[in-house]
């Protein structure tokens, strides 16, 4: 794993999803070296840079030419870039010219997990992954009903992570942002 403050960071871009949560994702993605992978709403590129180490192929997608600027820098500096390919696009858009895939992480829908994963359900290969990573409860209802409809197997899980401080009193927990992570298989 990336050590968080290995990141390129910027203001106005969200991330990198700090390094306990990204290896929950991976292992609920259970990523394979020939899968091609969609990170939709990539950031600053924490988990295409992981998965760029991992699978066959990323799409790094964000509307956000900063983010694809960070989320490029970040790819060549830890990740293996040969692999990556970033669009500049809304979620939508991007998975209209992407022909098939195996895995898909939603990070950002821009309030259209709807059309997005209705998207992904078309494209996806059998047995597909999705992995819906969300900091609003709303989302994690939205796309766990989703993939109910689809007949899909979901998972839920809810992560808190706190990272401690060491006083001289003793040691305090801060905690890092809480997230739900669902997972779906086709």
């Amino acid at each position: 794993m990336i050590k968080d403050n290995e990141f390129e960071k910027i203001k106005g871009v969200p991330g990198p999803t700090k390094e306990e949560i990204r290896s929950i994702i991976l292992y609920k993605s259970d990523v394979k070296s020939s899968d091609i992978v969609v990170d939709i709403g990539c950031g600053t590129g924490g988990i295409s840079t992981e998965f760029s180490l991992r699978a066959k192929k990323v799409y790094s997608i964000d509307v956000k030419e900063d983010a694809m600027n960070v989320c490029r820098n970040n790819v060549s500096k830890l990740g293996d870039i040969s692999k990556v390919e970033f669009v500049l696009n809304d979620g939508v858009d991007a998975l209209k010219i992407i022909d098939s895939f195996d895995l898909v992480i939603v990070g950002g829908s821009n309030g259209r997990l709807d059309e997005i994963l209705s998207l992904v359900d078309e494209k996806l290969n059998p047995n597909g992954r999705v992995i819906v990573p969300s900091i609003l409860v709303d989302t994690c209802v939205d796309s766990v009903n989703i993939f109910k409809s689809l007949d899909y197997s979901v998972e839920l899980v809810n992560v808190n992570v706190s990272e401690a401080k060491i006083l001289d009193r003793g040691i305090m927990m801060f905690a890092k942002n809480p997230i739900s992570i669902v997972s779906a298989v086709k």
